[in-house]
């Protein structure tokens, strides 16, 4: 082979190098996340259509579905198997407390953040006991909404220090039973012991005793003290 033709079959196979070594390059995997997928849930259309709007600017987030009351979340959560679920407490046709127990009979892993305007200690109670791994008043900051969302997704329960504080007073404090509930109940309505007592079938000293363990255990001294203090907290709705 002349010194020419060596000096091309050289040039030749330095030039094919490159094309090998590319073709034995990995391929870079794209790393990006899914989105969050998020439902929706309140009987206040104007509160839907800001929410979806502040979701929807995120990149990591997508509404996926949207509910009017807490029977359509119910339906619509096992429809679409959302990631995270953003639920008002007070909604028509089936409270959040009992589309809260309902998604999590589907699946106890579910994911739930309460969006509200009620702070009593009674709400924030029976919405983490029904399986809430958050709690949020609706006049919460948009960044830590978020944050809100992205925590509880990351499967942490995301409860702002004033909430919990009040949590932690309800557990640690004395329950009202069932049928102390019912006399409030019938206290807010403004009957009297008598009345009370025959709407429930008990004597009217029974009555009088559960007015009385009432006063005592909420640290009140009158009717109108315990009904409002009852309707703040969240143990009766008016």
């Amino acid at each position: 082979m002349t010194l020419k033709k060596k000096t091309a079959a050289k040039s030749n196979k330095r030039a094919e190098k490159p094309n090998s070594a590319a073709k034995k390059m990995p391929k870079v995997k794209d790393t990006k996340k899914p989105r969050i997928k998020v439902l929706i849930a309140d009987d206040h259309s104007v509160v839907r259509e800001g929410l979806v709007s502040l979701i929807t600017r995120k990149a990591d987030m997508i509404v996926i579905a949207e509910a009017g009351n807490g029977r359509e979340a119910a339906d619509l959560w096992k429809q679409h198997r959302p990631d995270v679920t953003l639920l008002d407490l007070r909604m028509p046709e089936l409270d959040g407390v009992g589309a809260i127990k309902e998604i999590r009979a589907s699946d106890e892993n579910a994911r739930i953040i309460v969006l509200t305007t009620f702070d009593g200690d009674e709400d924030i109670y029976r919405a983490i006991q029904a399986g809430a791994k958050g709690y949020l008043l609706k006049d919460v900051p948009r960044e830590a909404l978020m944050d809100c969302i992205r925590r509880v997704h990351a499967g942490e329960t995301s409860v702002p220090v004033h909430l919990a504080a009040k949590l932690a007073e309800r557990v640690s404090g004395e329950t009202l039973s069932a049928r102390e509930i019912d006399v409030l109940k019938l206290m807010a309505q403004g009957k009297s012991n008598k009345e009370i007592g025959s709407a429930l079938f008990i004597s009217e000293g029974t009555v009088k005793s559960h007015v009385k363990a009432i006063f005592s255990k909420m640290n009140v001294i009158s009717r109108t003290e315990a009904v409002a203090s009852a309707t703040r907290r969240g143990l009766i709705q008016l």
